[in-house]
């Protein structure tokens, strides 16, 4: 139970990588806040989670509004007295070429991808420093790294979320709270199983280990980041990506 009595928020735990990374924290002991806009479907994880014995609450909120995360952390300390773990895995794609990418689907991605990590971070600090500890994982993507076509917006939320990790990192390293990032690869979640069976052998292919990844290796990743084994990792970007960007 290697997080037992330490508390976990989660942003976007409602499906998808966060919905495994609940699951993986709540098997090691965390008391887990699942925090996302799908109140439904929020609900319904913790519940299902739940059923199992373990210590999964729902928060809704909005990340990108500044209002709801500060409610969501208050919320954060009347349940749980403390945050020991943030994981900033809220993120939206709102993909376009350039010369047909809207400011609106532009301004869509800013708010919810880098902004709400902004506001999140920003109002999760005050409760870890509270206690002289914290661990704080970014989500980025490969596409942060190295870019990919059709996604101006989200490529430049990812890097910016390394941007910030680095800078945080700095800051707060000093005061117990490590920042690290993961850039995940092509994993396979509710968002690719849209996509054309040929799109994703396509990917597949393009990948050293030859498959495509699954919510777990990135969940493990997080745990990584957020264990005691990893008190000397700070301000890295460590990329689970099955080699697709050697």
């Amino acid at each position: 139970m290697e997080f037992a009595k330490q508390s976990v928020v989660i942003t976007g735990g409602a499906g998808g990588l966060g919905k495994k990374a609940a699951q993986l924290f709540g098997e090691q002991g965390a008391y887990v806040i699942i925090a996302d806009i799908n109140s439904e479907q929020g609900e319904q994880v913790a519940a299902e989670l739940g059923k199992t014995g373990m210590n999964i609450d729902f928060v809704q909120v909005n990340v990108a509004d500044e209002t709801s995360v500060q409610a969501l952390m208050e919320a954060v300390k009347q349940k749980a007295g403390r945050l020991d773990i943030l994981i900033n895995n809220a993120g939206i794609t709102q993909d376009s070429m350039l010369h047909t990418l809207t400011k609106e689907k532009w301004e869509q991605v800013i708010a919810i991808n880098l902004t709400g990590v902004y506001l999140c971070t920003k109002a999760a600090v005050p409760l870890m420093l509270e206690n002289g500890y914290g661990r704080i994982i970014n989500t980025s993507s490969v596409v942060g790294l190295y870019g990919n076509i059709g996604q101006t917006n989200y490529a430049a939320t990812k890097a910016g979320i390394i941007g910030l990790t680095k800078t945080w990192a700095k800051e707060l390293g000093g005061k117990g709270i490590t920042v690290n990032a993961v850039a995940p690869g092509f994993i396979r979640t509710p968002m690719t199983e849209a996509v054309p069976g040929k799109i994703l052998e396509m990917m597949r292919a393009k990948v050293p280990v030859q498959r495509l990844g699954e919510p777990e290796d990135i969940a493990r990743a997080y745990m990584f980041l957020a264990s005691p084994h990893s008190s000397y990792i700070n301000g890295a970007v460590l990329s689970v990506d099955g080699g697709v960007v050697l």
